[in-house]
């Protein structure tokens, strides 16, 4: 046991992680080793989307497979060992088959939609789900409200998933909007986590700050809680030597005018974050980042890949809380 992991065991602080997607899953699933109950993750719901009739919530689905060692780890979203009856009834009924529902995926969209239906709100389902997937940290759909993000492309306004799977990220990105962002409500959990006394740090993980972070922000109360948030709160970059480890991270960026390494990233989330974590590669942006900054590996391949960084992540968090205490009691003083 590292000397980081040992203080986790020790403390009662509770923590916070911002994710969506796979890179904000590797990361939760590092923290959730240390932190346990002590976690609550809140995630990206803009992805959501009906689909044959069904409400599918894609980086809440990757979060529990993940946390529950359920996910398929080749492509780090969907079940593995899924089968694909039900997708291949229905192509042969000439029925949509461009977003593909596994068997046993398949159950939790029906279970979604049939307690939606019955008055159940995201976040009774989602913590409902967690309890029968034996997951400890707190799970939550950052609201229960519909907020759907809405890419402006070349070709169009499109749905985010008609972007991102149907159209496989292909078209030119114009700009990224939040419908329903304004009458969206923000979990009540979630303001609570990041209000709470023992909060010991916020960490934004390396999940895309477009499409998969800034709609948590977008809801009302979140990112004024983050400002207003007494603990640090940091953010990890999901960019290494100019390119995403893993989606349209950095195709998004050029596109937008806006070049494609860590140090947009951070600038990205200023007036946020008290901190910044960037990859070994990246040291160079060090100096001209104006803020705390730690330099480590953040590509996350193996296990302790993501325990590592959680645990970089954690550790800076102390430092920074510490730091803060320091700068308090000398101004009590003075």
């Amino acid at each position: 046991m590292s000397a980081a992991t040992a203080c986790r065991d020790d403390a009662g602080a509770t923590y916070v992680a911002l994710s969506g997607g796979v890179g904000g899953s590797k990361l939760s699933l590092g923290l959730s080793h240390l932190l346990g109950s002590r976690l609550t993750i809140v995630v990206n719901t803009g992805d959501d989307f009906e689909h044959l009739g069904l409400h599918v919530s894609p980086d809440i689905d990757t979060t529990l497979y993940t946390l529950a060692g359920l996910v398929n780890e080749e492509t780090g979203w969907g079940r593995r060992d899924e089968s694909w009856n039900f997708m291949r009834a229905i192509e042969a009924l000439g029925g949509p088959e461009w977003f593909r529902l596994g068997d046993g995926d398949l159950a939790m969209h029906v279970d979604r939609t049939r307690r939606l239906r019955a008055g159940e709100t995201l976040n009774e389902i989602c913590a409902k789900f967690r309890a029968c997937l034996g997951i400890k940290p707190r799970v939550l759909p950052m609201s229960d409200d519909p907020l759907r993000t809405l890419v402006d492309t070349d070709n169009g306004v499109l749905a985010f998933q008609e972007y991102f799977v149907r159209e496989q990220c292909r078209p030119r990105v114009r700009g990224i909007r939040f419908e329903g962002a304004t009458k969206a409500r923000a979990s009540s959990m979630a303001l609570d986590a990041l209000a709470a006394p023992t909060l010991a740090g916020v960490i934004i993980c390396p999940s895309n700050p477009y499409l998969s972070i800034d709609p948590v922000l977008a809801v009302p109360g979140i990112a004024e809680a983050l400002r207003k948030c007494r603990a640090p709160v940091i953010a990890v970059s999901p960019i290494i030597a100019g390119k995403a480890v893993k989606g349209p991270t950095a195709k998004i960026m050029g596109e937008l005018g806006l070049a494609a390494d860590a140090a947009t990233i951070a600038r990205h989330y200023s007036g946020l974050i008290k901190g910044f974590v960037l990859d070994e590669e990246d040291a160079r942006y060090e100096p001209s980042l104006g803020l705390p900054t730690l330099v480590t590996k953040t590509l996350m391949k193996t296990s302790a890949d993501k325990i590592a960084l959680a645990e970089a992540c954690l550790a800076m968090c102390d430092k920074l809380r510490a730091g803060g205490d320091a700068r308090r009691a000398k101004a009590r003083d003075a």
